[in-house]
């Protein structure tokens, strides 16, 4: 029996006047002689030749945009143009049929909103097929950095009872029944009578329960879905999302620092170097798109270079006070072209200013650090000045925010009154301050959202399709 054989590996091949088995699924059929095979190996099809004067009437019409068939035939050297080798069919199996009239998929250009609602298709396209290729590479390439430098992988609670941030909305998590919920005498939903005798819901961070595996391992990540209710129609939210968050103990700011501008740069090298045909797909289909935008609108650099210009520059890193400074005295604040204007030291910095860094002053990737107090979560540590907090976030072109981190707060008392200044239930974390009475050490750690990440390196502009079937308001269809 012929052993079957990938796409990917007979494109490259020179073996020709072979017998070979390819399986696949058809992207067109013309001239009823040429098939264009698929078997999601690569971007590429291999074309299959078709003896039409000897095939039967019946089998050709079976011969549909969208079916999967199995192919035996004859590796030969192609003289059309466009590709290397052809395969001279021997034989055609039908593996599953597929209605022309019927199949969504056409072979014609569909825009990206169109295959989102196709989204259980959309992965046998080449933008997607693309796409969901580099998020392999990129996943990979974050267990590997990490494995490399001897980190933990832990696997925190997706259901949990504490809210990491301090503040959010939460997918509450509960088998009680709707139509008969018990109530205490206050009117209040009874939550002793549910699964877990308390309130629980979908976790926002696994960073809290990271920090006590921190406080024994040393340095541990996690990588696993976070989910936020937050009700964001944008192109950079999602209400269900991956989260990497490591975690260092004897680590401060400066190491924080380090960790997070390696990691981005690893990974990033490592798409490049192991997704070129993909990365290079991508790159051409966003300088076709560049073509049809005004010319004030295009990007300065393409996406290679974009990505290139991320791995040879060291990240700059300026305090939140500079950055203040830098943007109230720019262009676009003094002439009220920002959305947001900048008039004083506190301001909670939007997407705008950030990029205005990245992309216009610095022209570079950005570490802002030593954020305001009031507009950071209780367990950053605070600076001496009593304003601040050993805050960092990282800054990309067309991104924005990539990355949220800083310097946990180690200190007992400290991060005790911070609790009570923002209303945090000490006792319901009873078991995190544990941590500061029982071996308490400086640790730090930052969060990367993955599709924030993986939407940078495809040059994709809508999160939404950067996730295999995106979770956003009014949308859970598949």
């Amino acid at each position: 029996m012929i052993k079957r054989e990938k796409i990917k590996d007979l494109l490259v091949s020179t073996a020709f006047d072979t017998e070979v088995k390819v399986m696949g699924w058809i992207r067109t059929f013309r001239n009823n002689q040429f098939i264009a095979l698929n078997d999601g190996s690569c971007m590429g099809n291999i074309q299959i030749v078709v003896d039409f004067t000897n095939t039967p009437d019946e089998l050709l019409k079976r011969l549909t945009t969208g079916a999967a068939i199995s192919v035996v035939g004859t590796l030969v050297e192609s003289i059309g143009k466009g590709q290397k080798v052809d395969i001279k069919a021997t034989n055609i199996e039908i593996l599953g049929d597929s209605n022309a009239e019927e199949y969504p998929l056409q072979p014609k250009k569909h825009s990206l909103e169109f295959l989102r609602e196709k989204a259980h298709l959309r992965f046998r396209t080449n933008t997607f097929n693309a796409v969901f290729k580099i998020r392999h590479a990129l996943a990979f390439a974050i267990h590997q950095f990490y494995n490399e430098r001897g980190f933990v992988y832990m696997h925190t609670p997706v259901i949990t009872a504490s809210d990491a941030e301090g503040a959010g909305e939460m997918f509450k998590v509960t088998t009680l029944d709707f139509d008969k919920t018990p109530r205490t005498d206050d009117g209040k939903v009874d939550f002793s009578e549910d699964f877990f005798g308390r309130a629980t819901n979908l976790t926002v961070s696994g960073q809290l329960e990271g920090e006590l595996a921190a406080m024994a391992f040393g340095q541990i990540y996690t990588f696993g879905p976070t989910f936020r209710a937050e009700n964001s129609n944008t192109t950079r939210h999602l209400a269900e999302f991956w989260m990497i968050e490591p975690e260092i103990a004897f680590a401060d700011l400066e190491n924080n620092m380090e960790l997070a501008e390696d990691m981005m740069k690893y990974v990033i090298n490592y798409a490049l170097a192991n997704c070129k045909e993909e990365i290079a797909f991508l790159n051409d289909r966003l300088l076709e798109e560049e073509k049809s935008k005004p010319q004030q609108d295009r990007s300065e650099l393409s996406l290679i270079e974009k990505l290139n210009f991320c791995i040879e520059n060291d990240f700059q890193r300026l305090t939140y006070t500079e950055a203040i400074q830098i943007l109230k005295h720019s262009k676009p604040n003094q002439k009220k072209q920002f959305k947001y204007l900048i008039d004083e030291w506190g301001a909670d910095l939007q997407s705008e200013h950030e990029r205005y860094l990245v992309e216009k002053h610095f022209k570079k990737p950005v570490i802002l650090t030593d954020y305001p107090k009031d507009i950071k979560s209780f367990y950053m540590r605070m600076n001496d000045d009593g304003k601040t907090v050993a805050a960092m976030d990282i800054l990309f072109p067309g991104i924005g925010e990539m990355i949220g981190g800083s310097q946990r707060e180690e200190r007992m008392d400290m991060l005790t009154k911070r609790m009570e200044e923002m209303n945090v239930p000490q006792e319901e974390l009873w078991w995190y301050l544990d941590t500061r009475r029982f071996g308490s050490a400086p640790h730090a750690g930052f969060g990367l959202g993955f599709e924030r990440l993986v939407l940078f390196v495809t040059g994709m502009t809508n999160i939404r399709d950067v996730i295999a079937f995106p979770r956003f308001p009014k949308s859970a269809e598949f």
